[in-house]
């Protein structure tokens, strides 16, 4: 009854996010949708999820039956489990940066990434529209993290969750992040839908995979990100603005 009703809770939210121009307000690229691009990635993403989904899990059921792989089944204070999570957030991001950057050469591109790149502009099921071998590359960080060091049973419950929340929400094609996001030391360091948008858009820059802090010290970060990333939170108040009904004291004379 639990996921039932968090999928209706959801499914809601959708429809009302679309009648309500919600989502409609805040398109990163209002013209960039299209149907084809749609209807070939979900054939890539069948394909894709059944070959790299059967090898990781393969390769991690052996890991773990052959105990390479073990967790702390003990409860941890949540110091702990934070200070494993942040390991493996900012090991990740390093992993992903570093190798996204290396698959934008040739002939690695064409061989491997260059299928994902068929989106300009990219949404949700752009998340699994990659070469099958491009999947296991950056789904097998997991195992590999794992291999390396044992976490606790409540950190592990939290990587999963973050991997796909992250990987839909920056190729959502939407961006939700407030206005003031770029502009508070805080939370620059973190990407945007925006961030990523423009890498699929421009093919160069922004390769980081959860945060800016590789592209900023590398130089590899778009230098118009910032300055496109307010233009479409702009964009999004005027729609907001029209939209918002009129206040029934301003209609009386």
């Amino acid at each position: 009854m639990l996921r039932l009703w968090l999928i209706l809770f959801v499914a809601i939210g959708i429809v009302a996010g679309v009648v309500s121009g919600y989502f409609k307000a805040r398109k990163i690229q209002p013209k960039g949708f299209k149907w084809k691009i749609l209807r070939n990635e979900a054939i890539i993403a069948v394909v894709t999820l059944t070959v790299s989904g059967t090898m990781i899990g393969a390769a991690t059921k052996w890991l773990w039956a052959h105990g390479v792989i073990s967790s702390i089944a003990t409860p941890a204070a949540w110091w702990q489990i934070g200070l494993e999570y942040v390991l493996y957030f900012f090991l990740f991001d390093t992993y992903f940066y570093w190798l996204h950057r290396w698959m934008h050469k040739e002939p690695v591109y064409s061989w491997v990434h260059k299928l994902h790149h068929k989106s300009t502009s990219p949404n949700v099921l752009t998340t699994l529209s990659v070469n099958p071998l491009e999947s296991v590359i950056n789904g097998g960080f997991v195992p590999l993290f794992l291999s390396v060091f044992t976490i606790h049973d409540a950190t592990m419950a939290l990587i999963l969750p973050t991997n796909i929340i992250m990987g839909v929400y920056v190729h959502s094609g939407y961006e939700f992040m407030p206005r003031w996001w770029n502009k508070s030391w805080a939370t620059k360091w973190f990407i945007t839908a925006t961030f990523h948008d423009q890498h699929h858009r421009y093919f160069t820059g922004n390769f980081g995979g959860y945060t800016t802090i590789w592209d900023r010290l590398c130089g590899t970060m778009r230098p118009k990100f910032e300055s496109d990333f307010d233009k479409v939170k702009q964009r999004s108040a005027a729609k907001a603005v029209v939209i918002d009904p009129v206040p029934v004291s301003d209609t009386v004379s």
